[in-house]
């Protein structure tokens, strides 16, 4: 028996000795936010990520996650990985942003995407990590990374413009010039379903005229941000848009009517309307002009061979400070930007900012999510919260009285000089 012992002693010592040791197993945990995409996805993507990393996952949804976070965190227990965006009622990950408790993940980016050959900053598209929703603190830094994502812009019909032998504009300078042909035919430039539907394109119009840091200043009510040259360029353009728009739309800008707004598309009696993806279910049985075919596009540039931009909505995932495994969770954030993770999302209707992914998609969505794909950039971001003002309804002073500037009710003095007023009140209140 002695024998035997010294025997697989001996043999324990010689493979410690010549094998190499067996690298330590990795286990994440990943927890994401359950929505109308579903959990399945989740289950898949995380199997894929095993697959080509070797790194396993524990996994946890749920549609009420900001509630199982909470408890655990409370109790010590961080997650590697949170799919979790800011925008929700509970505001969680707003709360661990301003406690400064998510991790720099900054170096993602230079990543190779596990898998593949690709550079995670090769991969996603051209504005989505440059905005207040990835870098919060304005350092230069990513805290959070882009996901699923919803573009807006201007709806047209397509057909009509070739049918009419007219361009589509490129520059606002071409969209006036536009405007007068159409006028001269009876057609209006422009029309929208409610002046609310002016956020997405006055977020993406404040990029045009003065790029992200203008856009950060003027959402966080920055001290006389509304007196420079850059507000003054936004403000005429969306004047001069208003001498341009459908005039019966003011009547119908509201819950009751605003299909028959975005009717006038369909019925060649308006060129363009801002709006998003839902507007095609939306007027999926309205009727149409015969050879009607939607059209899709950024805000034209302020001028030639300037940046054009696209509002859009996405959701994020960041990593916790407190991650135990950074390095792994890393690669899970990397992964998700691989078109084997992206083709599992897609299945379910969860469109990745990933250049070059529309061209997989089919029909309208095509159209839609490829337009970052055109040149376009993505305009992120909107008016910070802050404490309640008594009076102060920033969203309605600033989209709302578009139709009063349509109807003439106001002038645009008028409507800038409130946006000073409000902006300077909320400065004081911002949270």
């Amino acid at each position: 028996m002695k024998k035997l012992v010294s025997l697989l002693l001996a043999l324990a010592l010689m493979l410690g000795v010549f094998l190499p040791a067996m690298a330590e197993e990795v286990t994440i945990k990943v927890a994401a936010i359950e929505t109308a995409y579903g959990a399945e996805m989740w289950t898949e993507v995380s199997e894929a990520f095993t697959a080509a990393t070797g790194i396993k996952v524990d996994l946890v949804t749920d549609k009420n996650l900001e509630d199982v976070l909470s408890a655990t965190m409370k109790a010590g227990e961080y997650p590697d990985v949170v799919h979790l965006a800011t925008g929700r009622p509970a505001a969680l990950t707003e709360t661990l942003i301003k406690e400064h408790l998510l991790a720099d993940i900054t170096d993602v980016l230079a990543m190779t995407v596990p898998g593949e050959d690709k550079l995670v900053q090769d991969k996603i598209a051209g504005g989505f990590t440059a905005s207040s929703l990835t870098n919060p603190y304005s350092d230069g830094k990513t805290y959070l990374a882009p996901m699923f994502y919803s573009p807006c812009g201007l709806f047209y019909h397509a057909n009509l413009l070739t049918e009419k032998g007219w361009e589509l504009p490129q520059t606002w300078d071409e969209m006036w010039t536009l405007g007068d042909k159409a006028a001269a035919e009876g057609i209006a430039l422009f029309a929208y379903p409610t002046a609310g539907y002016f956020d997405a394109f006055f977020y993406a119009l404040l990029y045009e005229v003065g790029g992200p840091e203008f856009f950060d200043k003027a959402t966080t009510y920055a001290e006389g941000i509304w007196d420079t040259p850059e507000a003054k360029q936004a403000f005429d353009i969306v004047a001069k848009l208003a001498t341009y728009t459908e005039k019966s739309v003011p009547a119908n800008a509201n819950n009751d009517n605003f299909l028959k707004n975005q009717q006038l598309i369909l019925d060649n009696k308006a060129i363009f309307m801002p709006n998003g993806t839902w507007v095609i279910g939306e007027m999926k049985d309205a009727p149409r002009a015969d050879g009607f075919a939607w059209g899709f596009t950024a805000l034209p540039a302020v001028a030639e061979g300037g940046d054009r931009y696209s509002y859009t909505w996405f959701e994020q995932i960041w990593v916790p400070e407190e991650a135990a495994n950074k390095d792994a969770a890393k690669q899970f954030v990397a992964f998700m930007y691989s078109d084997a993770a992206a083709d599992i999302f897609a299945k379910t209707g969860a469109i990745q900012p990933i250049v070059g992914f529309a061209d997989k998609l089919e029909g309208d969505n095509k159209l839609f999510f490829s337009i970052y794909d055109q040149g376009a950039k993505a305009a992120l971001g909107a008016f910070a919260a802050t404490d309640p003002v008594e009076g102060v309804n920033f969203a309605d002073t600033v989209f709302g009285t578009v139709n009063s500037l349509v109807s003439g009710d106001k002038t645009v003095e008028q409507w800038v000089e409130q946006i000073k007023a409000d902006s300077d009140l909320l400065r004081g209140a911002l949270k």
